[in-house]
C-alpha cells in the first residue's frame, strides 16, 4: 500500500501561480482562493475538489480509493 501524500501544489488556472498546500484529510476543499490574482476556485465539473483539479497530487480520500474519482469523494 502506497503513502498518502498529505500537500499538493496548486497552480492557478487564470494567473500561473503556484503554492504548496497541505490538504485536510477530513474534508474536501471546494474553494480556493489564488493569493497572487485573487480568483476563487472551485472543482472543475466532474472533480470532488480544487487539488483534484489544480493540484500536483489528488486529495487524500481519492489517493485511497482511485474509483471514487468518478463518483466523487464528498458526495454524501
Amino acid at each position: 500500500m502506497n503513502d498518502i501524500v498529505l500537500e499538493s501544489e496548486l497552480t492557478c488556472p487564470y494567473c500561473g501561480n503556484k503554492k504548496v498546500e497541505a490538504m485536510p484529510t477530513n474534508a474536501c476543499q471546494w474553494f480556493y482562493e489564488c493569493e497572487k490574482c485573487h480568483q476563487l476556485l472551485k472543482p472543475k465539473q466532474g472533480d470532488c475538489c480544487v487539488y483534484c483539479s489544480y493540484g500536483t497530487v489528488p486529495c487524500p480520500p481519492i489517493q485511497q480509493n482511485p474509483s471514487e474519482k468518478d463518483q466523487g469523494c464528498c458526495n454524501s
